[in-house]
């Protein structure tokens, strides 16, 4: 029997700009912390056109700065509730500048946020991972409507990597070093995250993965992706440096509760590749469901860890 959150695996939030005007609910709250600016439709030659937003910290642009960047997959569900699914947003700006006051993150970073669209999942599954599930299974995920064709993840990270990251860097006080560079979502876009670290690990510094949906099926829980999933890490998993940090964390109820014994394996990967303390958390969290709230909570503990203070 499948829970009903899942749903949000596989249908991309409505883009409000069809029923709404944009301005009416990306205009900036005068109470938030620094602003968003809005890129509607972002062309791209390797995937479907798509907003995203890029928020700035309130002292920015200060001279001689340079920032550093985290960008974050799901878009419309990190700053305003009305573009959020669910109605509920991670407010990673409010987050971001609490912390900063705090001093227990850099104060010179900015967030891009890059929404998804209805290929969510065919942009969000890692390629290489998957070509190595068996035909079989290929032909059960196409059946349970879910891949009924390749996954588009390779075009899609050439899209943050080679057009929209040249973007950002051309248009903002960046700093373009991959220790300052950082890539971050959750449920698929955890998967697609630690494949974008592991696929170019000299643009990204870090990734954090949150509630990773290792299964990529949603209607049994088997080990055939992390078994994928792992052979590739095996493989492709840097040695040694340039190597990203990562940051993994899973729930225990709703569809997380079905993360861990993947998790687990996963870290022991790590473990065996000399991952320590240092370069490397996992998290769990008990009574914590996968939803957009539940990532709202936790935030700041992903963003300790890969924009720390040095």
């Amino acid at each position: 029997m499948l829970f009903r959150l899942p749903f949000r695996l596989r249908r991309a939030p409505l883009l409000l700009a069809a029923a709404l005007s944009l301005a009416a609910f990306r205009a900036d709250d005068p109470r938030d912390p620094g602003r968003v600016e809005h890129l509607a439709d972002f062309p791209s030659k390797f995937v479907k056109p798509r907003h995203v937003d890029v928020w700035l910290p309130a002292d920015y642009p200060r001279p001689g700065r340079r920032y550093a960047v985290l960008y974050l997959h799901d878009g419309q569900n990190l700053f305003h509730p009305a573009s959020s699914y669910g109605g509920v947003a991670w407010e990673v700006d409010s987050t971001l500048a609490r912390l900063q006051q705090r001093g227990a993150v850099r104060p010179d970073v900015i967030v891009v946020g890059v929404w998804n669209t209805d290929r969510r999942f065919h942009e969000y599954c890692p390629a290489k991972p998957y070509q190595l599930l068996s035909a079989a299974r290929k032909t059960q995920l196409a059946q349970e409507g879910l891949l009924p064709d390749a996954p588009q993840s390779d075009e899609y990270l050439r899209f943050l990597v080679q057009e929209l990251k040249p973007y950002v860097n051309g248009h903002y006080q960046t700093d373009k070093r991959r220790q300052s560079t950082f890539i971050g979502g959750s449920s698929m876009g955890g998967l697609i995250s630690l494949y974008a670290a592991v696929e170019y690990p000299k643009v990204f510094g870090g990734a954090a993965c949150l509630s990773t949906h290792w299964p990529l099926s949603l209607q049994d829980n088997t080990p055939d992706f992390t078994n994928a999933c792992l052979r590739y890490l095996d493989e492709h998993l840097p040695a040694k440096n340039p190597r990203p940090r990562l940051y993994f964390d899973f729930g225990t109820a709703t569809l997380d509760a079905r993360y861990e014994q993947h998790q687990r394996r996963i870290d022991s990967l790590l473990q065996a590749k000399g991952y320590t303390g240092r370069d490397w958390l996992t998290r769990k969290y008990e009574g914590a469901a996968h939803s957009e709230a539940s990532w709202k909570k936790r935030f700041e503990v992903p963003a300790r860890f890969l924009l720390k203070v040095k």
